[in-house]
């Protein structure tokens, strides 16, 4: 009982204790709903500030000055170091009559419209040469002495057709008749037109009829045309079979020059194009007779043929030469090199171009004829400033400034 007692006694003490802080009077407690509604005040207010200062980072946003390449699209502005550096060249559009050269390796070769192959047309031997390498000969001149049993068959019936057609001539129509005449007389000239293809010449076919037994079957070539003998392929005792190339005779006063360009050039050289050949550290003028339209399949290269004059016999076939190629407009145009040419983002050909405030801009124009080096341009007017050297450098800047890591 006395325990119960004592803790009834302490449960009204702790009531005691506790019952003054949970009564407030009615200051404290519109103090506290004051203070409360303040809170709220203050919050609100922070809000509205908030939502004022957000449009206020918009506008600085919006007025943030971008850069350059986005005020103006295509133009890259360079430092005169950068130029220095990477040697980027401007200079002005200016009109005139454009001559320059493109190089060619070449090799001289023998006119082949005035040469002159010497060749059997049947199996033969040659018995003996009558020229030797190097020799300049004239028109007629005998070269080589072969010896074929062909053509002794064929001098052995040329000679009894001649004999026959000279007997029934003898006789006359009123012996013979006109059958046997025509017979006689075709039976001869057939026989004459074969020694004739042989290569027998007219004097060594009239002397056919008469010449001794044991010579039969030798007979004699002749030049056709005057000049120097460039190649003998044959040794005196060789049998030597129809069509084979014995001699090579070649006129050295008028040669050719065989310029062999790459492929993928697409320059036109048109015939009568003026060009120099240099050979020897001399230089010699020539003139482009032809243009071959087929690739080599062995270099890959096209040839352009030229004709040069060789009066002092200085060049010979087989020499490598050097080839300039002369080139001249007919009127004055605007060109640029061909390294100042670029493809724009559209696949259009471009310069770039300079402003009055020095920026760099891809300009898009049209292009016009090809020059060695240099291609015509068409949409800008003279006097314009653009980037001939160090083209593909301003094109680069002007890739890192289109760039942005962000994605923004």
């Amino acid at each position: 009982m006395k325990r119960l007692n004592i803790t009834f006694s302490a449960l009204v003490l702790m009531f005691a204790n506790f019952a003054p802080a949970a009564t407030s009077t009615p200051q404290d407690v519109e103090h506290a709903k004051s203070g409360h509604e303040h809170s709220e005040a203050q919050l609100q207010a922070m809000h509205v500030h908030e939502a004022d200062e957000a449009p206020h980072e918009d506008e600085q946003a919006v007025s943030q000055p971008q850069p350059e390449h986005d005020e103006q699209a295509g133009g890259v502005r360079l430092t005169d170091t950068q130029m220095r550096l990477a040697n980027v060249q401007i200079s002005k559009l200016e009109k005139r009559i454009y001559q320059s050269q493109l190089y060619a390796p070449g090799e001289i070769k023998a006119n082949g419209y005035s040469s002159y192959v010497l060749s059997p047309r049947v199996d033969s031997i040659v018995v003996k040469r009558h020229a030797t390498l190097g020799q300049h000969i004239k028109a007629g001149a005998p070269l080589v002495s072969l010896f074929s049993a062909e053509v002794a068959s064929a001098q052995t019936t040329y000679r009894l057709a001649k004999a026959e057609w000279q007997r029934v001539q003898k006789m006359g129509k009123g012996t013979v008749s006109e059958k046997r005449l025509l017979t006689a007389k075709a039976e001869y000239e057939v026989a004459q037109s074969q020694l004739v293809a042989f290569g027998l010449s007219s004097k060594a076919i009239e002397q056919s009829a008469d010449i001794p037994a044991e010579k039969l079957g030798e007979y004699t070539l002749f030049v056709g045309t005057s000049g120097a003998v460039l190649s003998d392929n044959f040794a005196q005792g060789q049998r030597v079979d129809a069509g084979i190339e014995l001699m090579l005779i070649a006129d050295e006063r008028l040669l050719w020059v065989e310029a062999k360009l790459s492929a993928n050039q697409t320059i036109d050289i048109d015939e009568g194009t003026t060009a120099q050949v240099k050979v020897n550290q001399q230089m010699y003028p020539a003139t482009v007779i032809q243009e071959a339209h087929t690739i080599d399949q062995a270099t890959r290269s096209r040839v352009v043929r030229l004709s040069v004059k060789n009066n002092q016999h200085t060049l010979h076939p087989g020499m490598f030469s050097d080839v300039y190629f002369e080139f001249a407009t007919e009127q004055k145009v605007l060109a640029v090199p061909e390294q100042a040419l670029l493809r724009n983002p559209d696949g259009d050909w471009a310069v770039f171009v300079q402003d009055e405030d020095g920026e760099l801009i891809s300009t898009e124009v049209e292009l016009g004829q090809r020059f060695a080096g240099f291609r015509e341009i068409k949409g800008l007017p003279e006097g314009t400033k653009v980037v001939t050297e160090g083209a593909f450098f301003v094109a680069s800047e002007q890739a890192k400034g289109g760039f942005d890591p962000h994605n923004h």
